[in-house]
């Protein structure tokens, strides 16, 4: 009788890793990337006394105008009543994306809110090469095609009532108090200024002792995170890593696509500069590349940070 082959385990094993590749593409893409999830986080960052600021959190929504569940889910997003929204930029996915960006946003005209830039807000996605994410930051493309830049800008700040960020500073009457604002746009493409944040924070005029500071970035690179510490912030809100995107369960993302520590990749964690600790965070985004659309072990979100008093 013939010996069973010692080719078969190997030929099982193989197998069964194909199958377990299968099922995760077919749960990241068919699945995952639409169970859309509202993170819910507080963290003490107002001055003393201070009332709660709930703050909407969006970011990197990537948006396509086919793209309807991830419309209907952002649009409901204003059944949450936050205060404030910030959003983090890369809103367009597609040169059609305004098309969605009016449809998920619309129920929020009317909230202050404040935005920047990252680059798929002006720069039109292209095919990349994910394994290259591995071996740093992605590359900037040599020819890109650009976006309506200015559409989606006058949409935010004229319809919407959002006030554009991107290299200056701002202040707002939010929930009856004032609120100072510094941001910068991509850093991921050096397009951030930080030089120009003092003056510009000084223009607003005097700050009150109870006047919160908000620091906000597409792509939270440790030396934006460090000036934000250095002009005073209170907290720090970001976007750009999408939480890694595709995760190792039980170990979080794997890339960031920027120089912050992989921990601190995705959700709200603190960060330190020069003995100072500010609250941070970092936002996975509610969308992905058209031409990545997957996501495992690593939700579509949207956070609703509160902001408290420190004691």
């Amino acid at each position: 009788m013939a010996k069973p082959s010692s080719a078969y385990p190997a030929l099982i094993a193989l197998g069964a890793v194909g199958a377990a590749g299968v099922a995760a593409a077919v749960w990241g893409i068919g699945i995952e990337r639409y169970l859309f999830t509202v993170r819910t986080v507080s963290a003490p960052a107002l001055p003393a006394g201070s009332a709660p600021l709930r703050v909407l959190h969006i970011s990197d929504a990537h948006m396509a105008p086919w793209q309807h569940r991830k419309q209907d889910w952002l649009a409901s997003l204003a059944e949450l009543e936050p205060d404030l929204i910030i959003n983090t930029g890369d809103n367009l996915g597609h040169e059609r994306g305004i098309e969605g960006l009016r449809r998920a946003f619309a129920p929020l005209a009317g909230i202050p809110g404040v935005f920047v830039h990252g680059s798929n807000d002006v720069l039109a996605p292209s095919p990349r090469n994910p394994l290259k994410y591995f071996t740093g930051p992605s590359e900037r493309p040599e020819e890109p095609d650009f976006l309506d830049t200015d559409a989606m800008n006058h949409y935010f700040t004229d319809e919407l009532g959002w006030t554009d960020l991107n290299n200056t500073a701002a202040r707002l009457r939010v929930a009856g108090t004032d609120v100072d604002f510094v941001g910068v746009s991509d850093a991921h493409r050096d397009w951030d200024e930080l030089d120009v944040l003092p003056d510009a924070l000084a223009s607003l005029g005097a700050r009150s002792d109870t006047t919160p500071l908000l620091g906000v970035t597409h792509a939270p690179y440790q030396r934006v995170l460090n000036a934000y510490v250095d002009l005073g912030a209170d907290a720090i809100l970001g976007g750009h890593t999408h939480g890694g995107q595709v995760c190792l369960p039980g170990f979080g993302a794997l890339v960031a696509n920027c120089d912050i520590p992989l921990k601190q990749a995705k959700g709200l964690s603190t960060w330190t500069h020069d003995d100072r600790t500010v609250p941070l965070n970092v936002s996975a985004g509610c969308g992905h590349s058209i031409y990545a659309p997957i996501r495992f072990a690593c939700r579509p979100e949207a956070t609703l940070l509160t902001l408290t008093a420190r004691a």
